[in-house]
């Protein structure tokens, strides 16, 4: 990763080894944070993280006016947001007179993450790829910069983002505690499957980010169940949604929206193309493309209004 100057940029907090916590404070740049996380990886995390990201941007705000969404790729290890924003062959990120990262943008969204800033297959061998081998302390600093070293203003206007929407690693280790710790967060939406083993770890992840004050907004059910496209049926594929609906009743917390399971959210997801902009999803597709965009512009709708309260 590169090293990048601070020319006229106050450093970023650090995480003292004695006293207290270090204080929190908001990114440059950044109106709100909205976390979207997971203790359990393979539950369509990241993919209903960018989705949500142009769901939010899709909303319609007072005045008409179009809100500013990013997405931040926090997921150190295993960066999804390149290949789900076709952005797997972006250059590398400009930098700013300051010494700031530009963000990268695709379909509208600025995004930034750390797969745009590792190095990337040869040509010869494509297969070739640099895993990032890095301990907790390496973690810690890269997060760090993707946090505090990143300029989200619109280039023409200069305007900020009404939200940024952060696409979390799963677990409960050094990155989210590095995020809760250094970071204003104003919401986390905390995404599960049906399966118990799935719902385990979301218990766990609403915990954490219940002990280091970050609100929860509410939880998602993906892959909830699926529709036959021949007889339109409602097939529970991966079992009931009772012990999701449970697990949030039992925090307290918000049921957000239960997605269907499509086929064509992968497939074009695979493309770069998120499906809250495929015409695949108004209908054309599946049977329940059209219900998961509906579904998802639900959930968008109730984080503005939980948003706006704060």
């Amino acid at each position: 990763m590169q090293g990048l100057p601070r020319r006229g940029a106050p450093p970023p907090p650090t995480i003292p080894r004695r006293g207290g916590p270090p204080q929190k404070r908001a990114l440059p740049h950044v109106a709100r944070v909205l976390a979207v996380a997971s203790g359990k990886g393979g539950v369509g995390k990241s993919t209903v993280a960018v989705n949500l990201a142009f769901a939010l941007a899709m909303h319609p705000r007072p005045g008409n006016a179009r809100p500013r969404v990013g997405i931040l790729d926090l997921d150190v290890f295993g960066p999804s947001i390149p290949k789900l924003m076709a952005l797997e062959s972006a250059p590398e990120p400009a930098l700013t007179d300051a010494g700031a990262l530009v963000p990268v943008v695709n379909h509208g969204l600025p995004c930034m993450s750390m797969g745009f800033l590792l190095p990337r297959p040869s040509a010869d061998d494509p297969a070739d790829e640099k895993p990032v081998v890095w301990r907790g302390l390496m973690v810690q600093k890269a997060v760090q910069q993707l946090l505090f070293d990143v300029d989200w203003r619109d280039p023409g206007s200069a305007a900020p983002l009404d939200v940024l929407v952060v696409d979390m690693p799963p677990g409960t280790g050094d990155v989210p505690l590095t995020l809760a710790q250094l970071v204003v967060v104003d919401g986390a939406v905390v995404v599960s499957t049906p399966q118990d083993v799935a719902l385990t770890d979301v218990r766990k992840g609403v915990a954490m980010f219940r002990k280091v004050d970050v609100p929860i907004t509410g939880l998602l059910l993906n892959e909830s169940h699926f529709i036959c496209p021949s007889c339109e049926d409602r097939h529970e594929l991966f079992g009931s949604p009772a012990a999701f609906r449970a697990t949030a009743a039992r925090f307290g917390a918000d049921v957000l929206g239960e997605l269907p399971l499509v086929q064509g959210v992968s497939q074009v997801g695979d493309r770069g193309v998120p499906y809250m902009l495929s015409s695949e999803a108004d209908g054309g597709g599946s049977p329940g493309g059209k219900q998961w965009k509906e579904t998802m512009s639900q959930v968008a709708s109730k984080v503005w209004d939980y948003l706006d309260r704060r």
